[in-house]
This record gives structure tokens, sequence and C-alpha cells, in this order.
């Protein structure tokens, strides 16, 4: 089988470039360092089944940041038959010293030049007849975005594969790069001969934004009424969205999953209806909203604001020992703490990943919304529920400096900081829906794994021993809450709701499904149980614990992963779990005392 590496700096594309060759969903963002895996997909080019590559985005081959050594590594143990570089054509004279890092190994190239339509924008204009005789290699512009000038990249590409030439052997590659060539004389010879750039750059529209977007004043508060406004028109239009799968699903059961398990025994009857059924009903539910959160997200992200954001918050970060790049990793883990902290790889300086990596499983990831979403409509108004959102938003960043602020003696970082700020772009449809798509399969495979057999077994334990009374303080379920009140009534948290904690830890998705088996209800009839059952002050400490506690065992498996250390991964827990329910105590008698 051929292989065929794609390879460039980051932020110029390749992901963008991977999706529309392969059709595949790898994640988009538009910040440096988004790529941090090796992700592959077949594809069929020149009439062969091919390997693409996605390798991490890299700077400089001799470089020695996690990414620099995978991309290394990997040439250097992996016969490539072709390797696709991309670069940014605004910004090519800072970007072809990696073309020429590449020439020197002698592995095949096709060097596309994405973004041409920007540089056409900013009066760069590139004679690329001349420019690909000068670095014999076929060169061409192209959109990853809108797919334009893609077919002549791959009719070049299909033209090496088909030579059916022996792959470079990794070995030499190995000698190459061990070697440090005078690159920055060719580079200057190149951008002098073959390309135009002028003075000014033509296009000042993102300055024309960036003056207001980045003001040192108004930069900050419109950052947040930017997020508070997005959760309002979230609520507003996924609620009724919300509510009619909810009832779709209900129908669902009475009539068709009832009349089949009508003659079914009881135990069959309970479990596959009160237990499974209930407890993925009830998740899936909310999965509009989710939805509908990441494809406005994909927006925001792919737009470049999240850029500014990092640059915006860099000052206060600093003082905290970390810098935007710690900000833009806790936005990532906004949508999932896994890809948030395997980001980390961008830095450089150990003290700087591990406290970035300690702070990020705090950020109020996907999983979690899923929890307060529900609690929320089920307690609060359609008026309070943007707001408790939004403050609890707010406490997730509250956490993250303050563990930041703690820990950062023990991680101290002298790595400057330095940040690429993209232009202003609006993301195409095809990119939104991919995203969205991406976010449903997430769901759907967590679903199949985790949240089944967390039903399943929540259903066992509030049913088991058969001869008490279900989810009464007989069964396991039951004994287990009471095992855990001294620690948890302090806090709020009653027996059933303490049950849900319990199987939180392996995924915060099951939250939602272990709450309809231990009451044996869904959609509204299990909200209106919840509204009866607890008040607004153990709800909101039920959900401050669920935000700060330990995260799910896929988080605490990369961050044993990424830390190399277990030392590191036991004292995230531990500190997860002691602030959160320090802060839960001091929320909840505090209310008390005021006589909430």
């Amino acid at each position: 089988m051929k292989r065929i590496a794609l390879l460039g700096m980051p932020n110029t594309g390749k992901s963008t470039l991977f999706n529309r060759i392969s059709g595949a969903s790898a994640r988009v963002g538009n910040w440096p360092g988004i790529t941090v895996d090796l992700m592959s997909a077949k594809i069929l080019i020149g009439g062969h089944i091919a390997e693409l590559i996605d390798l991490p985005g890299i700077y400089d081959l001799h470089g020695f940041s996690d990414d620099e050594q995978v991309v290394r590594h990997f040439l250097s143990k992996n016969p490539v038959d072709l390797v696709i570089i991309l670069l940014n054509s605004s910004q090519i004279d800072r970007q072809l010293s990696l073309v020429l890092q590449i020439k020197k190994l002698n592995i095949p190239a096709v060097l596309a030049l994405n973004m041409a339509d920007e540089a056409k924008r900013s009066g760069i204009t590139i004679d690329t007849d001349n420019l690909e005789k000068a670095l014999q290699m076929p060169v061409s512009q192209i959109s990853a975005k809108h797919g334009d000038g893609l077919p002549k990249a791959l009719e070049a590409a299909t033209k090496i594969i088909n030579q059916n030439q022996t792959p470079t052997d990794p070995k030499l590659i190995s000698q190459y790069l061990q070697e440090d060539n005078q690159i920055e004389q060719e580079i200057e010879s190149l951008i002098q001969r073959h390309v135009h750039i002028p003075a000014t750059l033509t296009d000042n529209t993102t300055d024309k934004i960036d003056k207001v977007l980045l003001h040192k004043w108004f930069g900050l508060p419109l950052f947040f009424a930017a997020m508070y406004a997005l959760f309002q028109f979230i609520f507003t239009v996924g609620k009724p969205l919300q509510d009619g799968l909810a009832w779709a699903l209900n129908l669902l059961r009475t009539s068709l999953l009832e009349p089949i398990f009508s003659s079914s025994p009881a135990w069959l009857h309970g479990l596959m209806l009160d237990g499974v059924y209930n407890g993925l009903a009830t998740v899936a539910a909310f999965v509009p909203i989710i939805v509908l959160f990441f494809l406005v997200m994909s927006i925001v992200e792919d737009s470049g604001y999240l850029s500014r954001a990092a640059f915006l918050m860099d000052a206060l970060m600093a003082r905290m020992g970390l810098d935007g790049r710690g900000f833009v990793m806790m936005l990532m883990g906004f949508g999932c703490n896994v890809p948030a902290l395997m980001g980390t790889r961008v830095m450089r300086s150990r003290p700087m990943r591990l406290l970035t990596m300690l702070v990020i499983p705090l950020s109020l990831c996907s999983a979690r919304l899923q929890v307060f979403i529900f609690i929320i409509a089920a307690i609060f108004t359609a008026h309070q529920a943007p707001i408790v959102l939004f403050a609890l938003y707010v406490m997730s960043f509250l956490t993250m400096f303050l563990t930041a602020v703690l820990f950062q003696n023990q991680y101290k970082n002298a790595e400057p900081f330095i940040l690429e700020l993209p232009p202003y772009r609006f993301p195409t449809p095809r990119q939104i829906v991919l995203r969205g798509w991406q976010e449903v399969k997430h769901f759907l495979t967590r679903a199949s794994k985790f949240i089944v057999i967390g039903v399943v077994l929540v259903w066992a334990m509030t049913n088991f021993p058969s001869n008490v009374a279900p989810a009464s303080i007989d069964t396991f379920a039951g004994q287990i809450g009471l095992f855990f009140a001294p620690v948890l009534n302090p806090i709020g948290i009653n027996s059933q709701l303490a049950i849900a904690l319990i199987f939180g830890f392996v995924a915060k998705e099951i939250v939602i499904g272990a709450l309809a088996v231990i009451y044996g209800l869904q959609g509204d009839a299990l909200m209106a149980q919840m509204a009866t059952q607890i008040d607004w002050v153990q709800a909101m400490s039920f959900m401050l614990f669920t935000l700060i506690y330990t995260p799910c065992l896929s988080t605490i498996a990369t961050l044993r992963n990424e830390s190399k250390s277990s030392a590191f991964m036991w004292l995230s827990i531990a500190w997860s779990l002691g602030l959160a329910w320090v802060i839960s105590f001091v929320f909840y008698q505090g209310a008390r005392a005021l006589g909430f």
C-alpha cells in the first residue's frame, strides 16, 4: 500500500485538507497546534489504495517539541511514497523553510499553497511556474476550505504515485535529519526571485475588527458577553428541539416498546425499559442542544476568535504561571478534556505542560454540559437557565485560575509565549456540519460503550437484592449511598445523586442515564420528580461538585499517558476531589445559613 504524508506548519489548514481529500471528520480549529496525534485514512489515488497520514503541524524539522519529534520519528522509521506539503500562501516567506527541509530528505513531494484567496486579497502574487522549477517539485495554489485548485494538486500527486518509485530509505532520512544546512539564504533567494510581497498588505479588515475585539479595556468584556449571548441563543433555539425529541422518544416507548415487552418477565421488562431505554432516552433527548452548542462553537473556533481570546488572556495567565496557549487548551477542554490534554504537546517546557494539564480537567466539558442542561431544565426557569449555565462556566474558569495560582511555584516556567493570530474566517457549511457530526458520533460511540454498561449496572444495583423494594435503602445502591452519606450529606447530595456521581467517575454521560434508572422515569416525568426531590441549593451544590470532581476515566488515562507520571495523575485526582467537596460545602452551608 502506498503511504502519503500530509505535512505543514500549524494553522495552515492541514486538517481541512485531510477532510477534503479523505472525507473523514478530523477536528478543524483555527489556532496553532490543533493536530496533536497521527490520523490516517484510506484513499484511492492513481489506481492505488493509499494511506493518507495527517502529521502534527510543526515549524521546523530540527526543533525539539513533542510534535517535531513525532514527525521526525515517523519519517525516519516509516517508508513514505509522497509528502504533500501545505503552506499558508500569505505567510510563504516564513514557511518555505519547511519545504526546503523536506526537499533535503529526497522524498517525492507536492507543494500545495493553501489560502490562495487570502494571499490574493493581501496583494501577494506567487509565480508558481518558476517556483516549481526552482524547487523541482509540483507547486499548486489551492483553497482547502473551498476545494479550489485541489484537482491540479492531486493530479500531480497521482503522477508521482504512478511512477512506482521505491520509497526513500528511512535510514537515509534519519541521516539527513542530523544535518543542519544553511536554509535561510535559500529562502531569501527564492522569495526575492519568485514572490512579490507589498510593503503593506491590502486587506486590513482583520486589523479593523481587532481594534475593537482586542481593545485593552473592552476586549475581555466583549468576549464574555459574546459567550453569554451564545448560551442564550443555544437555550432559546435548542429547548424546542429537545422537547420535540423527548416527546418522540416517549411515544416510541409507549406505542412500540411497552407492547413488545408487555408479556416479558418482570426483570426483563424493568431492565430493558426502566433501565436501558430510560437511561439512553434521557441522555439522547439532550443531543440537539449539545449538537447546537458545538455547531455554534465551531463557527467561533474556525473564525480565529479563540486565538484572540488567548492573546487577551496572556497577561492574566502569565501571573498564574501559564500563558495564552494554556487558555486555548482550556477552551479546547470545554469540548473534551482528552484532546485538550494532548494539545499541550505544543509546549516545550515540561513544567508549563504539567501545570496546564493540571487545570484542563476543570474545564466544563461537553459530557458535564449534558448533566447541567438536564438539572437546570428541571430546577430553574427558562429565564434563569442561561444565567445559571454561564455562572458554571465562570466557576470553571475560577477553579482553573485558583489551581494555577496555587501550583505555579511547583511548576515554574520560563518559556516565552509566541502566538500567531490568523485572519478572521467564516467556516464553510461543510466544516460546520462535519463538526456537528463529529460530536454526534462521539456521543454514539460513548453511548455504545459506557452509557449502556453504566445504566445496566445502575439498574442492577437499584433492583437487587430482588426481595426488597426497588431503589430503596435496602438495595445495593442504597447501601452505597448510606456508606457515603457522612461525606456527601454536608454538601446536600442525597443517596440517589450519590450513585449517579459514583458512576460519573467512569463517564459523565452516565450521570443522567443513572438518574433515569434510579427514579424509573424519563423526560419531563423525571424532571418533575427531580424538582420534588431537591431544591435549587442542592441542585447547584450537585452541579458544582460534578463540575470540579474527578474527570472521566478517559481523561485520567490521558493524564497518565501525557505526563508519564502516576504521581501526577493521583495528584490531579486528589486535588479535584478535595476542591470539589470544599467548594460545594462552602456554597451549600453558606446558602443554608442565609435561609435558602
